[in-house]
């Protein structure tokens, strides 16, 4: 696939001529342009890429959409993306992947960060996902009970918590709700959902959970909650509901406590699959990857602003912790 020493300078059209025909890569990025995470996970990607000899202007094309959470918007996209013919596309999330998915069934799809790709029909199984698909899941079914254990650990006074997603882009958060449940029969504490779908919605659900005292909020994987995450790091700020957060972001812009796989880990190892694809292996033979590196990010300034002092077991396990 490589083209001769001398053709390194030649521009992409001279070098398709020489027989190193340019791979064109689709991107399907969930949130916005302007969003500095999902800018910096597409760049991990890309160094990654380049480390296995995938150029982005050389041997490679990169087609980045960029659809703003807003699902509809994201189906348009995915729609354009396979009339381009793309040797593969990457979707990012499930929402991206779905909709990827609904338009083709022969270009080779890898996707990153899926709650569960089973439960959600995007692969057969795990180990043998079969079709045109394959990828980095962000399942890990115990993460539920985790999450609500690290925010009894911060408010030992803890008697309610509530779990916020918006059903429409996080259908299968099902997959959180048996260890959440369990750890909450354990801690004794009363479980609850908070579905929501717009800002509005998100303001009266803390607003209203906010009035009685001893209750906490679980924040769980979804785009919805991502693109969201400053109104309700503000709403839970304002109304003195501490919250745990499935993202190290929302720790970095105010929010209490995050704990979740690192997805700028998952993007770079995305790479590898790309390579194998581009290189001849079918997505088919390449099992859905789990996550391996989870990150704990706790921010001082706002356990204070809440009254709260964190416990040295969770300063000791941070990876992160935030003092200014």
């Amino acid at each position: 696939m490589q083209g001769s020493a001398g053709a390194v300078g030649w521009p992409l059209a001279a070098r398709a001529q020489q027989g190193d025909r340019v791979r064109r890569i689709g991107v399907l990025m969930t949130l916005d342009e302007n969003d500095p995470e999902p800018k910096a996970r597409l760049s991990a990607f890309t160094q990654a890429l380049a480390d296995l000899g995938w150029n982005d202007g050389r041997n490679v094309r990169m087609d980045p959409r960029w659809a703003g959470s807003d699902t509809n918007r994201m189906q348009a996209l995915a729609q354009e993306l396979v009339r381009l013919r793309p040797d593969i596309i990457v979707a990012t999330s499930t929402p991206a992947t779905v909709a990827v998915q609904r338009e083709t069934r022969t270009i080779p799809i890898v996707f990153g960060n899926v709650s569960d790709p089973v439960v959600m029909g995007i692969v057969a199984a795990l180990n043998q996902p079969g079709g045109n698909i394959t990828g980095f899941a962000f399942l890990e079914a115990s993460l539920g009970g985790k999450w609500l254990e690290l925010l009894s650990e911060i408010a030992p006074w803890l008697k309610r918590a509530a779990i916020m997603l918006n059903p429409e882009t996080t259908p299968s958060t099902s997959v959180y709700m048996p260890s959440f449940e369990m750890a909450a029969r354990s801690l004794k504490v009363v479980p609850s959902t908070a579905p929501v779908h717009d800002d509005v919605e998100i303001e009266t659900a803390i607003i209203d959970f906010g009035r009685e005292p001893r209750g906490g909020l679980v924040v769980v994987p979804d785009v919805f909650t991502l693109a969201h995450r400053a109104t309700i790091i503000s709403a839970a700020a304002r109304n003195n509901v501490p919250a745990v957060y499935w993202q190290s972001n929302f720790a970095r812009e105010g929010g209490l406590l995050s704990y979740g796989n690192d997805l700028t880990d998952t993007f770079r190892r995305a790479a590898s699959y790309v390579d194998r694809i581009l290189r001849g292996t079918k997505p088919a033979e390449l099992p859905v990857q789990l996550p391996t590196k989870f990150e704990m990010v706790v921010n001082l300034k706002t356990a204070k602003a809440l009254g709260l002092d964190v416990p040295p077991s969770i300063l000791l396990n941070a990876d992160e912790v935030i003092d200014e």
